[in-house]
Order: C-alpha cells, then structure tokens, then sequence
C-alpha cells in the first residue's frame, strides 16, 4: 500500500479528513457563539434605536440579544395576543398568567411592526390600547420550543414566537420582539416584566449548527471506512495475485 499508485488515494483520505474535521469544529463554534450570544447580559446597555440594532427584513442579530432598544410607533391594538403560562416577575408562589403582546408599527421601519410585550396580566385579558407610543424596552429573539397551539382560534398563543404573531398582523415583522421596560402608553393596568422572568437560553439554540458539526464528523468517519475497505480489497486483490503466480511456478510444465 506504499506504492507510488497508491499515494493518491492515502492523499485523498488526508485531505478530507482533514476538511470534514476543520468544518466540524467550525460548525461547533458556531454553535457555541450563538449560545453564548443568546445567553449575554445586555440588560443594563445603553439603549439603542431599535432600528439600529435589527432591520426589518434581517435575522435576528444574535449580539443584540438582551439589549435595550428605543422605537416610536403607533399600537396595533386588533392584533393584541395573550401568551399563556408566563410567571409574574416576583410573584407569590409563582403566579403564572400572561404576557399581553401588541404590536407597534414602527416609525422608519418600511411599514413593519415589531411585537411588543406589554406587561403581565392574570387573565387573557387587558385594556386595549391605541395611539402612537415611544418606549425602550430589550430586544428579544423570538421564541421556538415547538409548543403547539392547541386552539389557533382563540387570542392565546403557547410561546412568543414571531411565526404565530405573523398570522394575526397584517404587516411585515421584525423577526425578534421587544419586552416594554419604559412606555409612554400601553402598559397601565399590567405588572412589569423584566429580563429575570425571560425564559432562559433554549437547549435548541443554533442546534443545526451542532448537528452539522456531528454531520461533518460522520462523514469524515465514513471516509476513514471507504479508505480502509480500499486498503483491505487492495491487500487481499495482491495477496490473491501471488497465490496464482505462486501456483502457476510450482505447477509442472
């Protein structure tokens, strides 16, 4: 296997071990860097404007995950949403309602809205709101456990995610969602949520990140398997070759 005609396929096996190994752990720091992005303190940042930070039509920027956010813009009231099962920031026993989320068409945003989590409340019930609004609040990625909704007819939603969100506003979305910390309108009535009552970094963040690094070392791993059944047919292809020389010397002429 040393032979000159078999250098090529040793060098072949190199070169994509060496490749598959290199985006494996390529894929798998990436996946390290949106956990740790997603799971960043900014909660105390300076506030930024809300279009600085994420364009309408962008993915979620994974540094901006926590940051205070500045936006103006007018409520959406017929599109409010209640999500259910959501602990009251320091309630007693944990007292679990709803968050109440409306959106706000956001002034510079091209015509798109941002969903907008007004405060909490006990019931899937809340005052409406109206009007044109300026508030900070920290900008979250929306969330994707896969909950399902189990009566997509009524107003309550399972978790924060923007997709459910899409289907009751007519307008484009931001592809995160901002928690109201300060508002000039929009939150009387409801107790504060604040960044503590966040869920906290999902076990599914950037996974496809980590399952194409596993994908990656699979196939490096099924190039090591081609390269040594290769060696072994080639072995056993010579050895096969000598047994018939051998033969054919010792047979009589």
């Amino acid at each position: 296997m040393l032979r000159p005609r078999h250098w090529g396929g040793h060098l072949l096996l190199v070169v994509a071990v060496a490749a598959t190994t290199w985006l494996g752990f390529w894929q798998l720091s990436a996946w390290q860097h949106g956990r740790e992005a997603e799971a960043r303190d900014l909660s105390s940042a300076a506030p930024v404007a809300l279009t600085d930070a994420i364009g309408p039509d962008d993915p979620f920027p994974g540094q901006y995950v926590g940051q205070p956010v500045e936006l103006r813009g007018s409520w959406v009231p017929a599109s409010t949403l209640y999500v259910s099962d959501r602990v009251r920031d320091g309630g007693q026993g944990g007292q679990r309602g709803y968050w109440v989320m409306t959106p706000v068409l956001v002034q510079g945003g091209d015509g798109s809205a941002v969903p907008v989590v007004r405060g909490w409340s006990p019931t899937a019930d809340a005052a409406p709101v109206r009007g044109e609004v300026d508030l900070t609040g920290w900008l979250q990625p929306s969330e994707g456990s896969g909950l399902p909704d189990t009566d997509a007819a009524d107003d309550v939603i399972p978790e924060m995610r923007v997709a459910s969100v899409t289907q009751r506003v007519d307008a484009d979305l931001y592809s995160g969602f901002v928690v109201v910390r300060d508002a000039s309108s929009g939150t009387s009535g409801l107790a504060a949520v604040s960044p503590d009552s966040i869920p906290s970094v999902s076990a599914v963040t950037s996974l496809r990140n980590l399952l194409y690094a596993v994908q990656w070392w699979v196939f490096g791993g099924f190039a090591v398997y081609v390269w040594w059944r290769w060696c072994r047919d080639t072995v056993e292809a010579l050895e096969r070759e000598q047994e018939a020389q051998a033969e054919q010397v010792g047979s009589p002429v």
